[in-house]
């Protein structure tokens, strides 16, 4: 029997997260289904004012949005291998309540984005896409997450702090080939060599497992890619500890937002219901239970500088 693809990867997710049964993991975050913890929120009558007289729902009373189940703990599928669950899904749980409708997560590849928003598919997406000039083209934005990259290191590791060029010189450090962190390295360690420092020397491996394990073994100093799914483990585990964070725009800022089709309308609707979330403290509660405290926004924004084009 041929196994579809979605549905073989739901099945490996729900073995992968079924194996950790009891450990660390169920400690700390919840997989299951029911997410009987998840923060919930009130309607807020400003930004259901806010909403366009003549805007459309996918579905009357419900706020349709496509999240692309990637990894923990910004999403991901449950025990059941089909509920998404993470910070993302929660955020957008949150989102829907502020807005007095129902929600309806779509799990899509995260690749489809464009073109599902375009066509109409959804209402939204939220699912960890950056604000960059060149997609606010096509597409509105409203901020909800800090877009981070990490530097972690070994729990029992002598740095203390990566936080600047100096910082990295001389040591050796994982990150992904032709990646937004990949360039901020490069230029770190042109910088470096330019004030006589020693040069930093970059190492490429493919995946989050290798990455881990690179820094677990003593192969590599440090890990400086995005910092959710290395708070993930860090705090799943305890085998790694974050040392800094740098934004993925640096020098500029590229945050995280929810994507929704240009001019529709909706992003100062969304705007509004989420600096409610965050004035109300549901937010952070949200941040905190997925282990991703470093990455809160003090505000949520319409359409900010985002990425230039290169």
């Amino acid at each position: 029997m041929t196994i579809p693809i979605p549905s073989l990867r739901r099945w490996l997710a729900a073995l992968a997260l079924a194996a950790f049964g009891g450990g660390a993991l169920a400690q700390t975050f919840d997989f299951s289904p029911e997410q009987k913890a998840r923060p919930r929120t009130e309607r807020n009558a400003a930004a259901i004012a806010a909403i366009p007289t003549d805007y459309k729902f996918v579905k009357e009373g419900v706020l349709t949005v496509a999240i692309a189940p990637f990894a923990p703990p910004i999403s991901t599928y449950a025990t059941d291998a089909k509920t998404v669950v993470g910070f993302d899904p929660d955020y957008a749980q949150l989102i829907a309540d502020a807005l007095g409708l129902k929600l309806a997560l779509v799990p899509i590849a995260w690749a489809d984005w464009p073109l599902g928003l375009s066509s109409g598919k959804y209402d939204a997406v939220i699912s960890n896409v950056g604000v960059t000039e060149q997609r606010k083209e096509k597409f509105d934005f409203s901020t909800y997450r800090l877009g981070l990259h990490g530097f972690y290191v070994r729990a029992d590791s002598k740095i203390a702090s990566i936080k600047e060029p100096k910082d990295v010189a001389g040591l050796k450090v994982i990150t992904g080939s032709g990646t937004n962190q990949e360039r901020i390295l490069l230029e770190w360690n042109r910088k470096n060599i330019a004030a006589g420092l020693k040069p930093v020397e970059l190492v490429y491996f493919d995946d989050d497992a290798a990455r881990l394990l690179g820094v677990v073994s003593g192969r590599a100093d440090a890990n400086f890619n995005p910092n959710a799914p290395q708070a993930y483990h860090a705090a799943k585990d305890g085998k790694i500890k974050l040392v800094g964070t740098v934004n993925a725009g640096w020098p500029l800022k590229s945050d995280v937002a929810i994507t929704t089709r240009k001019g529709s309308g909706l992003a100062d609707a969304l705007t509004l219901a989420g600096n409610a979330i965050i004035q109300s403290g549901k937010y952070t509660q949200t941040l905190a239970r997925w282990s991703l405290a470093e990455e809160a926004l003090p505000r949520s924004e319409t359409n900010p500088p985002g990425l230039p084009k290169f």
